[in-house]
């Protein structure tokens, strides 16, 4: 992958880290049942609106004649105390090691974690507690080269606050502008040795997610540690990209993979995360 010499900025993404341990909600008890082993891995992936959850499935595979179910729960979690709430409600359960949480707010941290049921009714300790914020989305946009159309459909901004209350309202997420109005994240350059994603925001810097092209945009999680720039990478396929942006006290964090490069624009998938602040992207801005 080649990297473009223009200077300017870009850079990274969203979403998963694991809460403190609370020990998991507790069963019936007693009677002489069987109690389960606890699931001993807890991963989500972020999604518009819904939080993706899978597990371990050590509670079926070591005892099948005992499982009956596994049960999800959900709390809030606490942004500033970095700690799930105390009060868990049920989202549902499952025979299946998956689960889809559906109807959450985008920007809204929640604590999961997972427990398994015997046939008797007892129910095991809580699987690892996992913090995830979903966060907005969107499929096979389309940018076209500064080159193409410079006045028009060849920048991208994840998010305009336009009308300055700081809150993510419709109308001003996921917008395709002229690359001429200086205010995008990113535009999209050709030149003769390829199509390029620059960033055009002094406040932006961009990474290139991973080593290798990646399955979907939810394969990217975390926004990575270190490593953004403000010069610009070549744009390839399948790839992954994450744009770290200046938001005040706390970087803001988007992410995009790119599903096609034709001969003047670019077709991708992209996700922003609404939270700034967020423990999955918990990087401090510099002053």
């Amino acid at each position: 992958m080649r990297r473009f010499v223009m200077q300017v900025p870009l850079a990274a993404a969203l979403l998963l880290a694991a809460c403190y341990d609370r020990g998991g909600p507790t069963g019936p008890g007693g009677g002489g049942g069987v109690q389960l082993s606890a699931p001993t891995v807890l991963n989500s992936i972020s999604l518009n609106g819904a939080v993706h959850l899978d597990w371990s499935d050590n509670a079926y595979t070591s005892d099948p004649n005992d499982f009956a179910y596994y049960h999800v729960f959900s709390t809030s979690y606490n942004l500033d105390q970095n700690v799930c709430g105390a009060s868990w409600v049920t989202e549902g359960t499952t025979v299946s090691p998956t689960f889809l949480v559906g109807a959450l707010n985008n920007g809204v941290p929640k604590c999961f974690e997972v427990t398994a049921v015997s046939l008797d009714g007892i129910e095991s300790d809580g699987s690892p507690l996992r913090n995830d914020t979903p966060r907005p989305d969107a499929r096979n946009v389309i940018v076209f080269t500064t080159d193409t159309l410079a006045g028009a459909q060849s920048g991208f901004r994840f998010w305009l606050d336009a009308n300055g209350n700081t809150q993510v309202d419709v109308g001003e997420l996921g917008l395709v502008g002229p690359a001429a109005s200086g205010t995008n994240d990113f535009t999209v350059i050709r030149d003769s040795t390829g199509t390029y994603i620059v960033p055009q925001l002094a406040a932006d810097s961009m990474e290139v997610y991973g080593n290798a092209a990646i399955d979907d945009l939810t394969s990217i999680d975390f926004a990575p540690v270190g490593g953004y720039t403000a010069t610009g990478f070549e744009a390839v396929p399948l790839w992954g990209y994450v744009f770290q942006m200046h938001g005040g006290a706390f970087y803001k964090y988007g992410a995009l993979r790119v599903s096609a490069v034709g001969k003047n624009y670019i077709i991708f998938d992209w996700s922003y995360q609404t939270d700034p602040g967020n423990p999955e992207l918990i990087r401090v801005a510099a002053k």
